[in-house]
This record gives C-alpha cells, structure tokens and sequence, in this order.
C-alpha cells in the first residue's frame, strides 16, 4: 500500500511539475538570459571556422546589443568586423521586433553600399559561418510550437529540454531540441533535425561565466554534421551597461562606426 502511495504521489509530482513549467515560458526566459542581459552589451567577438580538413578561417568582430525594453521586446544590434581583409570595415545591423519580421541591414566597403537582407534571408549563413541570421539576434519565441519533452541532467546541470518546430516553412530544420539549464536558463545545447536525414547540427554553449553578475555564454560552436563544417565563436572584453546611444544604430554609423565604441 505504502509503495502504491508512493508511486501515485511520483506521478502527481511529475505532473505539477510539467504543468509548472510550461515550454513557451521556458523558452522566453532562455531567450532573456540568452539574448536580453543587461540594458546593453558590448564584446569582442573571435569567430573560428573549420572545414572538414581541417583549414581553418577567422572573423574577428566586435558586437554591441542594446535593449528597448522588457526582455522579449525590441532590440537593436550593430556588429563591425576587424578580420579578415575581405569582411574588414563590414559592418551589421539589426532591428529586432517582436511579432513582425526584423530589419537587417549589411555594409559592403568594398562596394560602399548598404543592403537590405530580406526577411527570408534569416535562414542564411551569417558571413559564411554555420550560424544563422537569426541564431545571431534570436528567433521570435511565438514563430515556434513548443513542447517540453523531459527534464534530464546534461554535466553538471539540470536541464528542461524543449522540442521546437517552426510553425511556417522557410527554415532549413523541421524541429529542434534545447537543452535548458533549470538554474540560469541558459541553452546548453541545441540538436536539429532535418526531415531527411535526421540529426544535423549541433549547438553547444561550451564556457559560461559570470561577468558584472549576470551568467554569460562566453564560448559558443555550431557545427554541422553533414559537411563536417564547424564554427567557434570566443567572446572577449564583455561589458553590459556602458550606455550605448540609439544614434549608433543608423546608416550613418554603418558607414563611419565611432572608434569609442568598435574598440
């Protein structure tokens, strides 16, 4: 009787804790410890690329972020690129909304030109990278349907793990899984699957520290398991609130970057 008792109660556990943690609100606070730390962030950012050779290529950039409200709400990125010499003097930019397709431009120097990236671009390589368009400024949380599939230990951590798929077509993944860890909300890992083949890419947050109070992913990689392509990404000279002026993010600037704030 005892030992009946105790597995109903298991059972009723399990459940109060499934309906306690919905995937949709497990997913948004990833994002904001993600994606939404701090007023505004500022890093240096050194980015690997590996064939499946071996030969490897490097991006080195700097990435500033700024808020304009609540985690979930408007963002605005603007990213300058240091290396190689063909990328050198490129400059990034975006405007993140919710609900709505984001406004993505790139500077060209050698062409001196600005170009829109149209919405359907989002899916595409971002500087010949295996992260996305998208994987760098986030995917809105509603574009998505969420399930939580079980809750399990990765490392150290205890993670919920989420299973996501684009609720329209356009993306190069039918679903994707995320480990999540229950303490930070950070992602730890990520799996997508395509229709076809299955398990294809892979995307792991492989250094985490605390930086001004907040935990931050300080080394990312996304590696693809088709071609065997791999990509780093280090972040270097961390900083969240050092009051980042709107005027930063215009035409403008994307031309003539302030040296203040690319150093």
């Amino acid at each position: 009787m005892k030992k009946y008792l105790f597995i109903c109660l298991s059972a009723l556990l399990v459940a109060a804790s499934a309906r306690a943690a919905a995937p949709e609100e497990i997913m948004r606070s990833s994002q904001a410890a993600f994606l939404y730390q701090g007023k505004d962030f500022k890093a240096r950012v050194v980015m690997r690329l590996t064939g499946k050779t071996g030969a490897e290529r490097i991006r080195e950039l700097t990435m500033l972020r700024k808020n304009s409200g609540a985690p979930g709400g408007d963002q605005k990125y603007f990213i300058y690129f240091y290396k190689p010499a063909d990328v050198k003097d490129m400059t990034f930019m975006v405007y993140k909304y919710p609900k709505k397709d984001d406004d993505r431009w790139l500077f060209i120097p050698a062409l001196n030109m600005v170009r829109r990236i149209a919405a359907q671009d989002k899916a595409s390589s971002f500087v010949g990278s295996d992260f996305t368009y998208e994987d760098v400024s986030g995917r809105d949380i509603d574009d998505d349907a969420h399930v939580l599939v079980k809750e399990e230990r990765l490392g150290s951590s205890d993670c919920y793990v989420v299973k996501s798929a684009p609720k329209e077509g356009g993306m190069d993944y039918a679903y994707k899984l995320s480990w999540i860890d229950k303490g930070n909300y950070l992602p730890l890992k990520e799996e997508y699957y395509d229709g076809r083949s299955g398990l294809y890419k892979v995307f792991s947050a492989d250094e985490i520290k605390t930086i001004s109070g907040i935990p931050t992913v300080t080394r990312r990689a996304m590696k693809n398991l088709s071609s065997g392509h791999k990509t780093e990404a280090e972040f270097t000279r961390v900083e969240y609130n050092t009051g980042i002026e709107d005027s930063l993010f215009s035409e403008r600037f994307l031309k003539q970057p302030p040296k203040k704030r690319i150093e």
